[in-house]
């Protein structure tokens, strides 16, 4: 349905763009009061366009928006429009209507990237485009080359940290582009993180989120399994767990993630296909690599076991229910749910 309403895809570009290495680090000053995130826009404001409005976009536009920036947004989704706009958002009702010299998206995807990017660039020329999707290092760069033609750069800063931190302005940006590219970026990309890192050229900010989502994935499955052995083995599974994360195998998945799953905390507002999606896709960009990967390889099978049997709009939080074989220590009703762990993450499919 979501996919749907954006439009049809343009016709495909390639592009053989030259790679540029630039690997730099940037984390910058804490100091927002209102956002808990950045310092303000500068006095010189620039107007933002935020495409796409859903958990992530909309998130990302409160912030700027609370940081000073002159914010719209659109989404094709009429009630997505609507909850921005209560969250103090202006929206358009149209891409075109977007206004602003900096663009930021947050697509469900590289396909609605394709769509829409050439859209956004129609009768404009001098545009700052941020995608913050989940997207192929390929599209980024076919992107940055419809972008070169129309006197715009393009930017790849897909994005960890969830609603929490699309809200509160304190996500982790994963960039890739041209150095100059990125300097025009800077001053929203300080707004929307904490956080962020330039790795390289035109589709490196993509390349590492889907390593980063993969590991998270894999770390979901890996530690479902331990806690099957545990309880299996008759030990307590919260002190067993807590004494892994005294160890040298624990990770922010054993820690965070399951300390709330432990509690009942079955809804943390990211979907089972998407999950499934992007670890398929970034194994497909690990073997275009050269790479084959097997603990990885493994993990996409494990995925698609877990889409199969929950379906793509359960929460990733009742995901590990699928990966245990002796107990069913993680299924929700032995966790005693503090929500309802059928409520589907389908929101955050538009981040």
């Amino acid at each position: 349905m979501w996919r749907s309403c954006w439009p049809p895809r343009p016709l495909s570009c390639s592009s053989d763009v030259a790679a540029h290495r630039c690997v730099v680090f940037h984390q910058p000053p804490e100091g927002n009061p209102v956002t808990n995130a950045k310092p303000s826009a500068p006095t010189h404001q620039r107007s933002v366009g935020v495409l796409g409005l859903g958990t992530m976009g909309s998130g990302m536009a409160a912030t700027l928006h609370s940081a000073g920036w002159d914010v719209c947004g659109y989404d094709p989704a009429p009630e997505a429009r609507s909850a921005a706009a209560a969250d103090g958002v202006p929206v358009v009702d149209s891409i075109a209507a977007l206004r602003g010299s900096v663009m930021v998206m947050s697509l469900p995807g590289a396909d609605v990237v394709e769509r829409c990017v050439p859209l956004l660039l129609d009768g404009r020329r001098g545009l700052v485009i941020i995608d913050t999707t989940t997207s192929h290092p390929r599209t980024s760069r076919e992107m940055e080359a419809l972008c070169d033609a129309a006197d715009s750069v393009f930017v790849d800063a897909p994005v960890s940290g969830g609603r929490v931190g699309a809200w509160s302005g304190t996500l982790t940006a994963f960039v890739g582009g041209r150095p100059a590219a990125v300097d025009a970026a800077e001053p929203v990309l300080a707004s929307l993180t904490s956080t962020w890192r330039h790795l390289g050229p035109s589709g490196s900010g993509n390349v590492v989120k889907l390593l980063n989502n993969l590991l998270c994935a894999a770390n979901l499955a890996s530690v479902a399994e331990a806690i099957d052995v545990l309880d299996a083995n008759g030990l307590d599974v919260a002190a067993g767990l807590d004494a892994l994360n005294d160890g040298s195998g624990r990770s922010a998945v054993s820690q965070v993630n399951y300390a709330g799953i432990l509690r009942g905390e079955l809804v943390g507002g990211f979907a089972v296909g998407l999950m499934a999606r992007d670890v398929r896709l970034g194994l497909s960009v690990a073997k275009d690599s050269g790479a084959t990967p097997t603990v990885l390889a493994a993990t996409e099978q494990l995925w698609a076991h877990a889409l199969e049997v929950l379906g793509p709009q359960a929460d990733c939080n009742i995901a590990p229910s699928a990966f245990t074989t002796a107990t069913d220590r993680l299924h929700p009703r032995r966790l005693g749910a503090v929500e309802d762990p059928s409520a589907p993450a389908a929101e955050e499919a538009r981040a």
